[in-house]
């Protein structure tokens, strides 16, 4: 069986009349067999497709070896024609263009629309890895608008934050405590990868992790001690995502093992993904963010609050898409809207630019120590 893998190519406006006659969807093998068919020689299908004799004969061979059929009859005295397998072939294609067309047109169209994004100067684009958050899928929507287009792509803050050194986006997404402790697994974890002064935040947003639980809490679930009940599911989140580093802290500071918590190599990978587990009955609790529960009807019991950052390299601040995405952060249709979601609120510095040491304590805790030591 031979599988059909998809394509496309571009071709200057002046060409546009040229490709018209044609359907949307083409392949050269069909559209060398509908030169042969019409001109009934070789020389004259190459002619009439601008190409040599030489490349048409062995495009030709080269597609009966690959198929193991037999494209063109030769008989002597006679002008070359198409083989029945090439007859069939011809006829197949043109039952599924007449299918296909209206779809097949329709998917050009919004190719066409949306790669000219790219040759329009007005349009940006900033790449954003970041750990997932309800808020920023609000704001991809009203950066499009404004046209900004954040190209999103959802992963633990560890990996975020490493894409962003590694250079693979411009701007990363992570969260961590409210007050966060200079030693807390957070800081450990983060820590090394982040450098003041050559790493500026932005204010993004503050929001409250808990217990995501089933409708009407069945099982009286109140904190991360009853998790520990014989009858308790837990789903858990990937390692290396800000929730799994928040919830394995918060273990061991209350003194808990997480050997012990039923379901804690129960994984998913985001927090949409460990609501729609809790509401599905595969399991009872799970760690995440207000407004994941929200959406799938669950019980929530906050916990923690939490600072959503985005960060970029200081060197990105002043580029057009880093600007473009601070100014609309500070804009107040934004904030009303990013406060109506479910467990955000707004924070004073939404879209204001922080240093490291300004907002976080891990680069203040050997001074710290000497000052309530002295």
């Amino acid at each position: 069986m031979q599988h059909i893998y998809l394509s496309y190519q571009w071709q200057p406006h002046e060409q546009d009349a040229v490709r018209n006659r044609h359907s949307p969807l083409r392949h050269p093998l069909m559209d060398l067999l509908q030169a042969l068919r019409s001109e009934g020689s070789i020389g004259s299908a190459a002619k009439s497709l601008g190409l040599s004799y030489r490349h048409v004969w062995g495009e030709l061979k080269r597609w009966e070896q690959l198929m193991g059929e037999t494209l063109i009859v030769w008989e002597k005295g006679q002008a070359a024609r198409l083989s029945g397998f090439a007859d069939k072939l011809l006829w197949a294609e043109r039952q599924a263009q007449a299918r296909l067309t209206p779809q097949i047109s329709a998917l050009q169209a919004e190719l066409e629309k949306t790669l000219a994004l790219a040759f329009d100067p007005t349009q940006q684009v900033l790449p954003i890895y970041a750990s997932h958050d309800d808020a920023l899928v609000h704001l991809r929507e009203t950066a499009a608008a404004q046209s900004l287009h954040l190209d999103l792509r959802f992963c633990g803050s560890v990996d975020a934050i490493r894409a962003l050194n590694e250079g693979r986006c411009q701007v990363a997404g992570f969260h961590a405590p409210w007050q966060p402790m200079a030693q807390s697994l957070m800081a450990r974890t983060c820590k090394p990868l982040l450098k003041p002064g050559r790493h500026k935040l932005m204010g993004f947003a503050k929001r409250q992790q808990g217990l995501l639980l089933a409708p009407g809490n069945p099982l009286g679930l109140q904190c991360l001690r009853d998790l520990f009940k014989p009858q308790v599911r837990f789903v858990n989140r990937s390692p290396g995502t800000g929730t799994r580093l928040l919830l394995d802290q918060s273990l061991a500071e209350l003194g808990l093992s997480a050997t012990n918590l039923q379901g804690y190599d129960h994984e998913e990978n985001a927090h949409a993904a460990v609501a729609a587990c809790i509401a599905s009955g595969q399991a009872d609790a799970g760690l995440g963010i207000a407004s994941a529960a929200h959406l799938q009807g669950l019980d929530f019991v906050p916990l923690f609050e939490e600072h959503y950052w985005l960060v970029c390299l200081a060197s990105a601040l002043d580029s057009t898409p880093v600007l473009q995405l601070r100014q609309l952060l500070q804009t107040q249709a934004w904030q009303q809207h990013l406060g109506a979601i479910p467990g955000y609120s707004v924070t004073a510095d939404v879209g204001q630019v922080q240093s490291l040491r300004s907002m976080l304590p891990w680069w203040h805790f050997r001074s710290a120590r000497q000052h309530i030591q002295g």
